[in-house]
């Protein structure tokens, strides 16, 4: 059962940590509860009160160890009750089938041992798509934990009061086929919604790729223009130049060149790094910044090669630098500043921080949490850019300053 626990639940971090203290408080759960049967005869109180000093105990640690303490987590807990109730009613159908012969007791034994050796790898199929869905879908798990509780009760009230017979056979595994209908339906639904978020994703980093590259063609043609135009009136310059030299004016002639210097240098294309998207991104967004009145501090030396895919990486970029835009303009002007540094080594890390003004709540992950209908989807396309590629990502406000930090 330890193994569907795996699957189904997402471990406070740190996740080994977590795990570790899952796995010995449920061995001294299991293990204190086999030595009462085994040299104190609780058999008997077992059959009765086995609920509370077994399941209750194994739920109330699981939401302990778990990130997520909502129904989220009850609906894994129960999932994997659910899991054991199938086993429960196959070795009930065994022991009916088997009942006059000699090894009764054993072969239903071996029965529910297959039932969740085969349980383990159909949950596995559920769990991927399941698992996506804990951090996308943040309401109505209380619902869908009424089929496998409903399930499970009905399986705890059977197995406590009834003798094996056809008839609560038949309403048992009625009852277990509707239930695993439903959880295909479920299944369905994750993954309908997956698939549109990823459309929508990839939709999202096109969007961007196409948006960047565009802003940056643009000001490379503008800045190429203004480059033309100055290139064309440098005869003028020097001829000038050349003027105030044969009248002996020379401290007026490098005024002049030093004028005509700083002209150039204003519209010098800035190149912040060498992969292209990743500049893109940097031009679009300090461009809006600076135009904004918003201070930029940078310190941007990432790798040539990208350990993960440039797009992906720029849509996090993105995201950051939108949001610490907008909490400055509602700043004063004189108060606007961005500081984005972003180096690679010895790994790559990013850390793009921004005054702010007022308080921001944080979930128990440690993620932001908007205020307001709408906003948010950027810290959760940041959120899922750190679970496909492993990175780990901070937010936290201190001394008035808000910080994103990212370690790939």
């Amino acid at each position: 059962m330890g193994s569907f626990v795996f699957l189904l639940i997402d471990f406070r971090k740190p996740v080994a940590k977590w795990r570790t203290r899952w796995i010995v408080t449920a061995v001294l759960i299991v293990g204190t509860n086999l030595f009462a049967l085994l040299f104190l005869n609780f058999w008997d109180t077992y059959y009765r009160v086995g609920f509370f000093t077994v399941t209750v105990p194994y739920i109330l640690v699981t939401l302990w160890c778990s990130q997520y303490r909502d129904f989220r987590a009850v609906f894994s807990i129960i999932t994997g009750l659910f899991v054991g109730c199938i086993g429960t009613a196959n070795e009930m159908l065994a022991e009916l089938l088997l009942q006059h012969s000699k090894y009764c007791e054993y072969y239903a034994f071996a029965v529910r041992a297959i039932s969740f050796f085969l349980m383990f790898f159909i949950l596995r199929r559920f769990s991927v798509t399941y698992r996506q869905m804990l951090h996308q879908l943040n309401r109505s798990w209380g619902i869908l934990c009424l089929i496998p509780f409903s399930a499970f009760i009905a399986m705890l009230y059977t197995a406590s009061n009834f003798a094996n017979s056809v008839t609560i056979i038949v309403l048992t595994y009625g009852l277990m086929i509707v239930s695993s209908c439903a959880y295909y339906l479920m299944y369905l639904f994750f993954d309908r919604v997956q698939r549109e978020n990823n459309a929508r994703y990839e939709a999202q980093l096109s969007t961007l790729q196409v948006s960047a590259l565009r802003s940056r063609m643009e000001a490379v043609r503008a800045a190429e223009n203004a480059i033309r135009t100055e290139r064309h009136d440098l005869r003028h310059r020097l001829q000038a130049v050349a003027e105030l030299v044969s009248h002996g004016e020379k401290d007026e002639a490098l005024d002049f060149l030093d004028t005509a210097k700083k002209r150039l240098d204003e519209h010098k294309e800035i190149r912040w790094c060498r992969p292209p998207v990743l500049d893109a991104v940097f031009s679009s967004y300090f461009d809006q910044a600076q135009q904004q009145g918003i201070h930029v501090e940078t310190k941007i030396a990432p790798p040539d090669a990208l350990p993960v895919n440039e797009s992906e990486l720029a849509i996090v970029l993105a995201n950051a630098l939108e949001n610490a835009i907008h909490a400055n303009l509602e700043l004063p002007r004189e108060q606007r500043e961005i500081r984005c540094t972003l180096v690679g080594s010895p790994s790559i890390m990013l850390e793009i921080s921004n005054p702010c003004i007022g308080n921001i709540s944080f979930d128990s992950s440690g993620l932001p949490v908007s205020q307001r209908d709408g906003h948010g989807l950027g810290v959760q396309s940041i959120s899922a850019f750190c679970r496909k590629n492993g990175a780990v990502c901070q937010f936290d406000l201190t001394d008035g300053w808000f910080r994103f930090r990212l370690v790939l």
